[in-house]
């Protein structure tokens, strides 16, 4: 089953319809989504390697509009649906005290999160929420989430047979690893 899934994902990548489907994953990932767009635009530079720049650029470009749509979720509708997110993640206890501090720190937030596997979607809710600067908000998350996808694009540009063959290869260990840091991201947002 996984290597159809993953053939299917080899498919999508190479499909003409790629580009879109990253968009929307970029996009909502930034608000609301749990699963991150880089497993797409992984398959898609492997798939495509000379255009793994362009890649990169539409999954900064549309992650960090989805971050903007999760801005307004914390400025315009925090309690409905802000709050429920932040209830789903664990971060809503301490939500007063960190809204307090988190205007003098918010822009290295916001570079930490869109880095790491630190859910983007907490800090981008968050920073509606406090009311951080925009110009603040949208700087950062422009820096952080495209060093975190052209280092990515770069990486497979440069090294993407060999990455292709070790994926192919090992494909239950990269899943079982990729799922791992994913739970872990998750888990470390809940408990810390």
């Amino acid at each position: 089953m996984l290597r159809s899934l993953y053939d299917w994902t080899l498919s999508l990548a190479r499909s003409r319809h790629a580009m879109w489907a990253l968009a929307v994953v970029a996009f909502i990932e930034s608000s609301v989504f749990p699963i991150p767009p880089d497993v797409l635009m992984i398959a898609m530079i492997v798939a495509t390697p000379s255009r793994a720049f362009s890649i990169a650029a539409m999954a900064t470009v549309a992650s960090v509009a989805g971050g903007l749509a999760g801005y307004w979720i914390g400025y315009g509708m925090f309690e409905t649906v802000g709050r429920p997110v932040l209830e789903f993640y664990g971060k809503e206890a301490y939500f007063d005290t960190f809204a307090q501090r988190y205007n003098d720190w918010g822009a290295w937030a916001v570079l930490i999160a869109g880095v790491t596997p630190f859910p983007y979607k907490v800090i981008t809710i968050l920073s509606g929420a406090t009311a951080l600067s925009l110009p603040v908000f949208i700087i950062a998350s422009l820096i952080a989430r495209a060093a975190r996808f052209f280092i990515v694009a770069a990486l497979l540009w440069k090294f993407g047979p060999p990455i292709r063959d070790f994926i192919e290869a090992r494909l239950g260990l990269i899943f079982t690893l990729f799922m791992a840091l994913l739970l872990g991201g998750f888990l470390a947002t809940r408990y810390l």
